[in-house]
């Protein structure tokens, strides 16, 4: 009969890894064999729902196709589609080989998916680790040009005030993993084609922290960390671009127990200008001109992102003729120097003319 693993483990189909390792702690220490009122049989069910739960692709594989792939081969040494495999059988107690699949490093992992048991030996550093945040701000045009620095406020997890991380309620400390001694994981002995087969995988007992904590501190309920609004004033650099976003290694919410805290992902929107325009690291705007000043040439103000400036008007200028200012654009984000301001300039045609101002221009000819 088709095992339901959410349903053992009492957790939705939609729970996140974190409300699924919770479960399994309960359920793991309620049921264990070694404690009165425990339950061998269903502290292993227990145990068998998590290994596949907890790993994210054999969970995806299980919402997919349910548990016929987790229930483990009807075929067992000497019977492997016709073929004895007895005659490979040497050493060991039960005439087999004692492998042990940690001992290979990621060539363990190929064995182990070969044969039904891979390495489920935890990484305590990245397991605990804190989850990244992402957020996305607006900031105006100018600081985007030149950089700045802006406030943020945002909920999070930080670290538990009361436990210092630790979730041991004060006063106490966590006892080490009477099972796995410390480690996080547990050898597991059984019998394949090959031999037996010492593979190693998370310690139910602690879940593979390495420790059990007795008396969890009251305010985070020993997460070692609680949800709480933060500020946090960063710097923008200068000629940082419209949807960029910058890394603030280690501002991402505090890890469990004490473990590493996530990166914060900060995602600049910049807001327009109404009369400045930025293409990569120059700055595009236009000015218009009547036609005594393109034909005798003039100096007009005109706004740049360093504040007023003026502009000198070549004579004879030409309607779409561009004016370069270099070195007055945005910052090289990366490298040394800024980019130019590009001028565009248009020739404004007078709809008007006095008679007088008609003779002027036909003597023009």
């Amino acid at each position: 009969m088709a095992k339901d693993y959410y349903q053992i483990l009492g957790v939705p189909k939609t729970a996140s890894a974190e409300e699924i390792k919770k479960a399994f702690h309960k359920l793991a220490h309620q049921y264990h064999p070694d404690k009165a009122g425990g339950n061998e049989a269903r502290f292993k069910e227990i145990n068998e729902a998590y290994q596949v739960l907890s790993d994210k692709d054999k969970r995806a594989q299980y919402d997919r196709f349910g548990n016929a792939d987790f229930q483990g081969s009807q075929t067992g040494p000497g019977n492997m589609g016709g073929f004895d495999f007895s005659q490979f059988y040497r050493g060991g107690d039960n005439g087999g080989f004692n492998i042990n699949f940690g001992d290979f490093g990621d060539l363990g992992d190929v064995f182990g998916d070969l044969f039904g048991f891979r390495n489920n030996r935890p990484n305590r550093k990245t397991s605990n680790q804190g989850r990244d945040l992402e957020i996305s701000i607006k900031i105006d045009f100018l600081t985007a040009i030149f950089g700045g620095e802006q406030t943020l406020t945002f909920e999070k997890l930080v670290t538990c005030p009361a436990c210092q991380g630790k979730g041991s309620q004060a006063g106490t400390a966590a006892k080490t993993c009477p099972d796995c001694g410390g480690r996080g994981f547990i050898n597991r002995l059984q019998r394949t084609m090959l031999g037996n087969i010492n593979s190693q995988i998370v310690c139910p007992t602690c879940g593979g922290e390495g420790s059990i904590i007795s008396q969890p501190c009251a305010k985070c309920h020993g997460e070692g960390r609680v949800l709480n609004k933060q500020s946090l004033t960063i710097k923008i650099p200068a000629g940082v671009s419209d949807g960029q976003t910058i890394k603030f290694a280690g501002q991402g919410e505090a890890g469990l127990r004490g473990g590493p805290s996530g990166d914060l992902y900060v995602k600049v929107k910049i807001q327009p200008h109404p009369r400045l325009k930025r293409k990569g690291d120059d700055i595009i705007s236009t000015v218009n001109i009547s036609f005594r000043q393109a034909a005798l040439g003039d100096k007009i103000k005109i706004e740049t992102v360093d504040g007023p400036a003026l502009l000198k008007i070549p004579p004879g200028t030409q309607s779409g003729q561009v004016i370069i200012l270099r070195g007055k654009g945005v910052p090289k984000l990366r490298g040394y120097g800024r980019g130019n301001h590009l001028i565009e300039v248009k020739v404004i045609t007078p709809t008007k003319l006095t008679k007088e101002q008609k003779e002027a221009l036909e003597k023009l000819d």
